[in-house]
């Protein structure tokens, strides 16, 4: 079975058990986004949510955070970690899209990652959920699971991004991305996955290979 064949075969099963897959962070507009995933860096979407709900009542526009004051935004983004380097980043990403693309995200990945703080991840990740476009978003699930199923055998990021967009049809990449956060944290964990009950075992590598060094114990 090739690459490709497999991902036919993925997605009939992912479509199914994770028909509801989408991105995990609340946002109301594309640069709530943009903010979200920024503070997301070394911190879980949960605790960006409880952030981000009191965050977007203080600072209603783009034009809010470009003018905010650093230490305010520093003291309520405190939680999410890297709060002053992220802080500084949001406030200069945002006078940018005041300034260079009349308050609007920009939608082309030169444009996203010229923002401070703005790597290609969250680029990707605006240019899929906000403006439609084929886009692979690689975060440590995507990493994990793309590389314990077969789908690749880098561990770079930009890598892994350029082999899965060669095997992933456009239209279900972005779907494809949320489906593995999904996966990664229901059943193929960091540290123990759980193979028995994976709807696609029968499809990974890891599991073939799990299989294989138990039968020659």
């Amino acid at each position: 079975m090739t690459k490709k064949e497999k991902i036919i075969e993925i997605q009939k099963i992912f479509d199914v058990v994770y028909a509801d897959a989408k991105c995990s962070l609340d946002f109301g507009t594309p640069h709530e986004l943009l903010v979200a995933v920024q503070l997301s860096a070394q911190c879980t979407d949960a605790r960006v949510n409880i952030v981000t709900k009191d965050l977007f009542k203080r600072y209603r526009s783009v034009e809010g955070f470009a003018n905010a004051d650093l230490d305010e935004l520093s003291a309520i983004i405190r939680p999410c970690g890297f709060y002053n380097s992220k802080a500084k980043n949001i406030i200069a990403s945002s006078k940018t899209i005041l300034e260079k693309h009349g308050g609007k995200v920009p939608d082309t990945m030169e444009d996203l990652t010229s923002l401070a703080g703005v790597g290609r991840k969250t680029a990707n990740l605006i240019l899929g959920d906000v403006y439609g476009k084929s886009a692979v978003v690689v975060d440590t699930h995507c990493i994990r699971l793309s590389n314990r199923i077969g789908l690749t055998t880098n561990k770079d990021p930009v890598k892994i991004e350029f082999d899965l967009k060669k095997i992933v049809p456009d239209d279900y990449q972005m779907r494809f991305c949320h489906q593995l956060v999904y996966h990664g944290r229901a059943i193929c964990n960091a540290r123990k996955p759980q193979c028995g009950i994976c709807p696609i075992s029968h499809l990974c590598k890891y599991f073939k290979g799990a299989n294989k060094s138990a039968a020659n114990r």
